[in-house]
């Protein structure tokens, strides 16, 4: 008899399936329902087809936006192990003359003088999940990254909820590099756990953070201690590349996304509004300041989080393209479900916490609070908005309706720049690539061709997010880690 698909996930996927027909009957069903009532009676639907466009529009110009400052920074520069560059921050203030917070004359980035300090580098970690990957992340980082010149220590901040055979290789490991420490945080039941735990030990003027499956380049310390020696950022966020983007379509498409995110549109923040966020890994403070930030690990996105306090505490965050690190997306459908709920999820949950706080911030200037609007409350609206298109073509349909008139010219710039936008960014994600990891151009022109159904399917995700954060559902589902590939010819050659 042929093996079916294990009970526990015929079980998650029969859940998944009814939180999409629930969300969708509300988000679909009820709005044509309404729609129809408003045709039926005569009225119009005119401001709906006025506005919607308007939202696609505003999404389109800032995803261009981006795309444009990110190719004229960055496009005819050499990837991968390319020298530090100093790109001028906060391009809107500085085309409208905006004043700003701080003094500008210390925008610049100074170089470097007098070498980088201690750091310490916190690799946090769910053994069981990622037992198989952990030693062979550990080697790598304790025989490349450089050593500042006093000193490096690596500390690994994970859980279990018993004793694992890894750790008798990971006591081996340490003996062998004193410069490793193991830190097993009991009772922890989360990374921001595990992270404030290791924040206890740390002894360097500088703090790096990984995940397991992390491998930075070599001097990801010294390309961060150039931003943060001037104490103008206290954070550093650096850009994430997917390295088994060769395992199925899905990572490939999730490989082009993250040359998209972390190539194009995260550089752009600190490019356009002086602003970054901190990822939740590889990304590089100040140890007094996120000692004093720490994680919160009631948060589904304690990242976000973070950012959203350091930013509101004062502290300034920037993006550096330079600082790589290779990771490995989810490799099967479910994982990046959850995951990517996860992901909306907690975006919703930082929204519903900082936004007003946000707007009345004397910290931050009124175009980095819109940048900043846009990204949370746009952002989780904008996913509600976007499926409308669907009750209000059914509506239409089902009464006999037609189109509202609207001028063509309106029509057909708003649908010209939401079709453009995402290739656009697309291609600028080509123009800017590493090559620490090489992606065919075919993966490119595929993501092109499949934008359109990735951003219904990830609408999709968001709005059973948003079902579940009101339902009161924060269950963290752990993304599986796949089994560690070998790495690319050169791999260690190019990662400095």
């Amino acid at each position: 008899m042929r093996k079916g698909l294990p009970r526990t996930s015929i079980t998650v996927f029969g859940s998944i399936i009814d939180k999409i027909i629930l969300t969708h009957l509300v988000v679909i069903g009820l709005p044509t329902v309404l729609y129809c009532y408003i045709l039926s009676g005569g009225g119009t639907l005119l401001p709906m087809h006025i506005v919607i466009p308007v939202l696609y529009f505003v999404t389109s110009f800032v995803v261009i936006g981006e795309a444009a400052s990110t190719a004229l920074t960055y496009g005819s520069k050499q990837s991968g192990s390319r020298a530090l560059h100093k790109p001028t921050f906060g391009w809107i203030q500085r085309f409208l003359r905006t004043p700003r917070t701080y003094d500008s004359d210390r925008r610049e980035v100074p170089e470097l003088q007098s070498g980088t300090p201690r750091s310490s580098l916190i690799v946090a970690a769910y053994l069981p999940n990622e037992q198989h990957i952990i030693l062979s992340t550990l080697k790598y980082i304790l025989t490349t990254l450089n050593r500042p010149k006093d000193g490096l220590e690596v500390i690994l901040a994970y859980n279990r909820p018993e004793r694992l055979a890894i750790e008798d290789e990971l006591e081996k490991l340490a003996d062998r590099y004193p410069d490793l420490k193991l830190l097993c945080v009991e009772d922890s039941r989360s990374k921001a756990e595990n992270v404030n735990a290791a924040l206890e030990v740390v002894t360097g003027e500088i703090t790096g953070i990984l995940d397991a499956d992390h491998y930075p380049n070599r001097d990801c310390f010294d390309r961060a201690w150039r931003w943060l020696e001037s104490y103008r950022y206290s954070v550093v966020q650096g850009r994430n590349v997917i390295r088994n983007h060769d395992v199925n379509f899905m990572t490939s498409m999730i490989a082009v996304e993250f040359e998209c995110m972390y190539g194009v549109s995260h550089p752009a923040k600190s490019l356009l509004a002086d602003t970054g966020m901190f990822c939740g890994s590889n990304g590089y403070w100040r140890t007094s300041v996120l000692k004093r930030v720490r994680f919160s690990s009631a948060m589904l996105t304690e990242d976000i989080d973070a950012t959203l306090r350091t930013l509101l505490g004062g502290y300034n965050i920037v993006h550096d393209p330079t600082i790589l690190t290779t990771e490995l997306a989810p490799v099967d459908l479910r994982s990046f479900w959850f995951q990517r709920k996860r992901w909306a999820q907690g975006w919703l949950e930082v929204t519903l916490r900082h936004q007003v706080s946000l707007l009345f911030s004397t910290k931050l200037d009124h175009w980095q609070k819109l940048y900043w609007s846009l990204l949370l409350v746009y952002s989780a609206g904008f996913h509600f908005i976007a499926l409308q298109m669907f009750p209000m073509m059914l509506s239409l349909s089902l009464t006999n309706e037609t189109t509202p008139e609207v001028a063509p010219e309106y029509f057909w710039v708003t649908t010209a720049l939401t079709l453009l936008s995402g290739p656009i960014q697309t291609l600028v994600a080509w123009l800017v690539r590493t090559d620490l990891v090489h992606q065919p151009r075919r993966d490119y022109l595929l993501f092109c061709v499949f934008i359109p159904f990735y951003c219904v399917l990830k609408s999709v995700i968001a709005i059973t997010a948003i079902y579940d954060h009101f339902a009161g559902n924060t269950e963290w589902v752990v993304t599986r880690r796949g089994l560690m590939e070998s790495l690319p010819a050169g791999f260690l050659r190019k990662a400095g």
